[in-house]
């Protein structure tokens, strides 16, 4: 599966928003390069769809092909399609892992599911695009539970969202509910993605 592998402070300043989370990204803010600041800011209505897009895409770190199928998926279920999109997003396994902060970012979060360090449910799962269901518990294996960045990414959390529950001393944490509209990434207008796949 093919990836974004190219500057991330770049990409964060012609989005206009902070891919890592810590917001660094953003002391210039203006689009990278020579004529950066004095770009024209006027954007048509398909490229604001285009930019929401890409901002939702880059931040949960999706290839394009990938992003659309969950897109596809989303729409054929119950409710608002944008919202149960967001929501599908926020179940990946890479982002849980994220969430309950044994990564510092989600490109760690995935090469730690990856490299088989978690298990749901007691079993291991390496697929970081692996859909968790309301009740999972997620942990560390035995040999996991003692790196070293796993231990300082803990040590820096600040926030835990209120639909997961984290252990400390069984390093676990449980997925308790669907999150809300209101606990998902406020920067992002999901209804001009929507907008955007349904040209």
């Amino acid at each position: 599966m093919s990836r974004y592998t190219g500057p991330q402070f770049k990409l964060s300043r012609r989005l206009g928003i902070s891919l890592s989370g810590s917001g660094k990204e953003l002391k210039r803010a203006f689009p990278p390069g020579q004529h950066g600041p004095g770009q024209r800011k006027k954007i048509s209505g398909y490229g604001m769809q285009l930019q929401e897009k890409q901002k939702l895409r880059h931040m949960y770190g999706l290839g394009e092909k990938q992003f659309r199928n969950l897109f596809d998926k989303a729409s054929n279920m119950k409710g608002i399609s944008g919202e149960n999109f967001m929501i599908l997003l926020e179940r990946r396994l890479d982002n849980l892992v994220y969430r309950l902060g044994w990564s510092n970012s989600r490109a760690g979060a995935r090469q730690l599911v990856n490299h088989g360090h978690v298990t749901v449910n007691g079993k291991k799962v390496d697929i970081a695009s692996y859909t968790c269901e309301v009740g999972d518990v997620l942990g560390l294996r035995e040999k996991s539970r003692g790196l070293t960045h796993v231990k300082e990414a803990v040590a820096n959390r600040n926030y835990l969202h209120p639909y997961l529950e984290y252990d400390e001393k069984a390093l676990e944490g449980k997925f308790l509910r669907l999150p809300e509209r209101a606990e998902l990434p406020q920067e992002i207008d999901e209804k001009q993605i929507v907008e955007f796949y349904s040209r």
